[in-house]
This record gives structure tokens, sequence and C-alpha cells, in this order.
């Protein structure tokens, strides 16, 4: 049970943290907020990530960009509403998670679905690994020739 909620609050924080601070593009950044490769996390650049790794159609991006750029609004404003705890944030912040996913999931394929579900479940993976201060094991230095 604890191992669950532990789950639970990891991811919430991580859904929070990668989009609370993402900017509308029109908004200049002097400090835009990154992630893995140095890209804004904002909803095209999401959805530009799914385009790539589950080979979107046009019509389901479409779909799925209006999904992404609702969910950026929802997190800021849930990072902004000072009235909540940090629990409840984080709450609201898992639900809104697992919305935005089951809205996704309707507009994938069986395949896509499948790629998606284990690209979330990395995801988890990584932020238990975070979670526990464990960091995931880098890989060895080549030495140069």
């Amino acid at each position: 049970m604890r191992k669950k909620l532990c789950t639970l609050a990891l991811t919430g924080l991580f859904v929070l943290g990668m989009t609370a601070f993402a900017q509308d593009q029109s908004t200049p950044s002097t400090a835009p907020p990154m992630h893995g490769h140095g890209r804004q996390m904002n909803p095209d650049n999401q959805l530009e990530h799914l385009t790539k790794a589950l080979d979107l159609s046009s019509d389901q991006q479409t779909q799925i960009k209006p999904i992404l750029e609702n969910q950026q609004q929802q997190m800021m404003q849930l990072h902004q509403d000072t009235s909540l705890s940090r629990d409840d944030k984080m709450a609201k912040a898992k639900s809104l998670h697992a919305d935005t996913t089951s809205k996704i999931e309707a507009v994938l394929n069986d395949q896509q679905k499948q790629k998606y579900e284990a690209m979330q479940q990395r995801m988890q993976e990584r932020m238990q690994q975070r979670g526990q201060g464990g960091a995931a094991p880098q890989p060895q230095a080549q030495p140069q020739q």
C-alpha cells in the first residue's frame, strides 16, 4: 500500500513538474523549462514526441493537440492555486494526468495504445527510481582512440 501511495505521489509530482512551468509559445521566457533533450515540454513538443514515437496520423495529431493544450492550461491553473495543499495538488495532478491519458488512448489504435502504455510505464519506473534516491544507470563513457 505504501509503495502504491509513493508511486501515485511521484507520478503526480512528475506531471505537475513537467507541465506546470511550461509556457505558451507566445510568451517569451528567459529560462524555458527543459525536459530531457533540451526542448520545452509544451503541447507542441509533446505532440511532436508522441507523433514520432507512435507514428500518429495528421487526424490523430489534430485530435490530440487540444487534449495536451487543455492539460497544460489546467496544470498551470493548479500550480497557481494557493488555496490547495501540496497533497491536494498532487492528487488533482494525478487525476488530470489519468484523464489526459485516457483521452489520448481513445484516439490511438491498438498498436499505438500498447506503445503509449509502455511509454507511460517507463516514465513511471523512472519516477520511482528518482523517488528512491537512485538515478537510472548511466552508460559508461567509451575511451577515445
